[in-house]
């Protein structure tokens, strides 16, 4: 009988572990990664320094008027007292209680979806938020005051946009997608056909349609304002981009899936809604969260039709004569609120990927 003598296990190598391992393998694992960490470096010393003293070491942030602006730094002044355009917009001031109360029950609602069981609640939920969001928001309904969408600005102006878009395609592009994928020959045309059109046109191209060529198509009387045109213009973009990503995700499930809902008798709709659908979303999530971030940035384009979204506030407030020249201090303010919403959907992307992982290591 064979007598196996037990082999206590060792740490690894220091070499082969820690911090100077992962700068060695990842910043100079070669004469090129070498050259280029270094630049890199070079790079960034000449840039940061500068922009914390401008930033922060000089800055001036006590005040009320231009004059507390004083020095080289930057006036984070006119920030602070710019701060509720960039945040509300036109939203008058008595009633921006209804914007903040609609942000605090989207954390709830999140917050609830860590506890809650079935996505049909969920969904039951999200739906019933998004009904309340907008009466509280528009107002005419239970005694709030109607707040007309021209007095909707800045950031709650490119949260409602973005929001209403990507609820609103994602439906939308699940319908092409299975579409496109269809054997049926004439549904098969009509999805290709708008899939390939809507991507083979710029976003603002579409948005000039539907602020201008749009309410032709309605009768006499019917005047939908701005911001309705560019929602449905959005979503009908969005839209066509999601349905290529769900496809995407459709031909990466094996054909087995197809083969196996087909042999236990299900239908097409059983078929796609239970077996294929949550397998592809699955795979999905990264290029779809993708396509969100893109389109939270590209809100900005509505400039052009006459909102004034959280960037166009930029423009609107430096136009006054108070604060002329202060545009620095403004578009740095807006990029790091992009950068924090942008982020935040990017690390919410990376756990839903670990979340639904289902993958065997």
């Amino acid at each position: 009988m064979a007598v196996y003598n037990k082999i206590e296990s060792r740490k690894a190598p220091s070499n082969s572990i820690g911090f100077f391992h992962w700068i060695r393998e990842n910043l100079f694992s070669s004469p090129l990664n070498s050259a280029l960490t270094i630049l890199g470096i070079a790079i960034l010393v000449l840039i940061i320094p500068p922009f914390i003293k401008w930033a922060i070491v000089d800055a001036n942030f006590k005040g009320t008027t231009r004059a507390a602006c004083t020095g080289d730094g930057a006036c984070w002044v006119f920030v602070k007292m710019k701060l509720d355009m960039f945040l509300y917009g036109f939203y008058p001031e008595a009633e921006k209680w209804r914007v903040n109360l609609t942000y605090g029950l989207f954390f709830v609602v999140i917050a609830s979806f860590r506890y809650l069981k079935g996505s049909m609640l969920k969904l039951s939920i999200a739906a019933l938020y998004f009904i309340v969001a907008f009466f509280l928001i528009h107002g005419g309904f239970f005694g709030l005051t109607n707040i007309p969408t021209n007095k909707w600005g800045g950031l709650m102006l490119t949260i409602v946009i973005s929001a209403v878009g990507i609820v609103c395609s994602f439906p939308i592009g699940i319908i092409f997608a299975f579409g496109r994928t269809s054997e049926l020959p004439i549904i098969k045309s009509i999805s290709v056909t708008y899939i390939e059109f809507i991507r083979g046109v710029p976003l603002i191209t579409i948005l000039f349609m539907s602020a201008v060529i749009l309410p032709l198509f309605f009768p006499e009387g019917v005047n939908f304002n701005k911001l309705l045109r560019a929602l449905i213009g959005i979503t009908l973009f969005e839209a066509a981009y999601i349905a290529e990503i769900i496809r995407g995700g459709m031909q990466a499930i094996p054909k087995g899936q197809y083969e196996a809902a087909d042999a236990i008798g299900l239908s097409y709709w059983q078929k796609m809604l239970l077996v294929i659908l949550p397998q592809a979303l699955k795979v999905a999530i990264p290029n779809l969260v993708g396509t969100f971030i893109a389109l939270f940035q590209d809100t900005t384009l509505v400039l052009i039709i006459g909102l004034f979204d959280l960037l166009a506030m930029v423009q609107l407030t430096t136009s006054d004569s108070h604060w002329i020249g202060y545009e620095t201090e403004g578009y740095v303010f807006v990029t790091i609120i992009f950068w924090v919403f942008c982020y935040a959907m990017s690390i919410y992307s990376k756990t839903l990927e670990k979340r639904f992982n289902t993958n065997l290591k």
